[in-house]
């Protein structure tokens, strides 16, 4: 006889594992719904040292070993307790977009299980060519014949990359039946797929792929010899695709894992409260985004001299994005540069010891005269125009003058590519601004506030795993 007031136990609260495979990180958070919106139950984040050396620096090859950035985010799961990982209901992914791997469909991996825990080993695979890779130069890429899209197609995007690969290292693609961004091959692992699937945002981000039909530009690339059978099926972003083959990591076997997305969406996703706020990163490169009006669709005709470009986002709306490729790395060379620089005068110090006394002497100056046009990556509008210094006097060459005008030149460098009338004609009311590029100093933050009229709010850090964990609890 049941015992009189008896309630059973409420049940666990059903959570999403948000997951970001980034450029030098691999970050992993447990998410919950509250009253008070999604609430992190476990996050971690582990720095991987991925990259591979170059065979060829003069091709500015940017590569990373799979191997390792899946050990980092092995590492990251095992951190969640058991208990956690059981409630579970879904998994999301995101990660760097643009860029490529390859893997031999069937045997991409091999799973293992211990104590319990399934985890999959990279196997048959290539590194991952990064969107930092730099081979495909301009005289390559105005090779290639023109796409049916609205994006043009630049060094590091996937669909470059094959040719590259196509036109002067073909027997590479050889033992590769499968292609896909890095977070596309983990999503195809995790549900066991033969053939990978792939996102609006993860194919538009690869270059030959037009929004309006949603298809690749098959028969244009069939035509210069594309291989594209490489190409994975696409399905629209926030989509399902499909469900845990294993219980991987103990999340139960069944669980439903989401079509890969663009690590960009993610993070405007996780801090856009409003459509009237624009979204600015710094980070190690920099992106200032506003959301377009919902019947906003793009001309398919590439503008590879415009600054702005127009990326898929969600339901079918596009951000408008500059997209910088001058951001903290800027900052990061510089402070580099001076350790190299102590070095060759017979001083150690490291870069840590010499971040705080920089931003110190720049916070003494409040204004310079000195410019700097900080594009040493150049900008894939314009990758020719490298950085220059203007207005050299020997009164305004202190550190601090220095220094000074670097964090004031990636500001006015992004609002040279959307400025605040720009936003404010689509609408913005705000900036919402985050990355460690702008948390770390103080005087980047006095210049982003003098360069644009418009209100600007930190806080809300921008964060890719929260952000595709977040769409994914409310999509349900």
């Amino acid at each position: 006889m049941a015992q009189e007031g008896w309630k059973p136990a409420p049940l666990p609260t059903p959570c999403i594992l948000g997951i970001d495979l980034g450029t030098t990180s691999v970050k992993a958070v447990l998410v919950e719904e509250t009253s008070k919106g999604p609430a992190v139950v476990a996050s971690c984040t582990k720095v991987m040292q991925a990259n591979v050396q170059a065979n060829d620096a003069h091709l500015r090859e940017n590569e990373q070993d799979v191997h390792k950035i899946i050990a980092a985010l092995n590492n990251c799961l095992v951190t969640f307790s058991p208990a956690s990982v059981q409630r579970v209901r879904s998994i999301g992914v995101s990660g760097q977009m643009h860029g490529v791997m390859f893997w031999e469909i069937g045997k991409g991996c091999k799973w293992t299980k211990s104590g319990g825990r399934w985890t999959f080993q990279p196997d048959k695979v290539s590194c991952l060519i990064t969107w930092q890779d730099g081979r495909c130069s301009q005289e390559f890429l105005s090779s290639l014949p023109l796409p049916q899209s609205h994006l043009s197609v630049a060094s590091g995007y996937g669909c470059a990359t094959i040719f590259w690969f196509l036109k002067n290292r073909p027997d590479f693609l050889k033992p590769y039946s499968a292609a896909g961004t890095i977070q596309d091959y983990v999503v195809a692992m995790l549900c066991g797929q033969e053939k990978p699937q792939m996102s609006v945002q993860n194919a538009t981000s690869w270059g030959y792929f037009s929004t309006i039909s949603k298809s690749w530009n098959t028969d244009i690339l069939s035509a210069a010899g594309f291989p594209v059978d490489l190409l994975p099926e696409v399905v629209e972003s926030g989509a399902l695709a499909g469900e845990t083959c294993l219980s991987w990591h103990r999340i139960p076997k069944g669980r439903k894992v989401g079509i890969a997305l663009g690590d960009f969406q993610c993070s405007v996703y996780s801090c856009m409260t409003e459509h009237s706020d624009a979204v600015l990163n710094i980070s190690t490169s920099a992106q200032l985004t506003i959301t377009m009006p919902p019947e906003f669709q793009p001309v398919e005709s590439p503008r590879p001299n415009s600054p702005l470009a127009y990326f898929p986002y969600f339901d079918n709306q596009y951000l408008a994005v500059a997209a910088s490729l001058n951001g903290g790395n800027v900052m990061a060379t510089f402070v580099n540069m001076l350790v190299e620089w102590m070095a060759e005068l017979g001083l150690q110090v490291s870069e840590s010891d010499l971040y705080r006394p920089m931003i110190q002497a720049a916070l003494a100056k409040t204004d310079t005269r000195l410019h700097i046009s900080p594009t040493i990556f150049g900008e894939r509008h314009a990758p020719t125009d490298l950085a220059s210094v203007t207005g050299i006097a020997a009164s305004e060459l202190s550190l601090g003058h220095v220094v000074r005008a670097l964090c004031r030149g990636v500001i006015q460098n992004l609002h040279s590519m959307l400025s605040s009338e720009s936003l404010k004609e689509a609408g913005a009311e705000r900036i919402v601004a985050s990355g460690s590029g702008l948390c770390r100093n103080e005087v980047m933050r006095q210049e982003l506030e003098k360069a644009f009229a418009l209100p600007v709010v930190y806080g809300k850090v921008a964060d890719a795993a929260l952000g595709v964990a977040s769409l994914l609890l409310k999509r349900k």
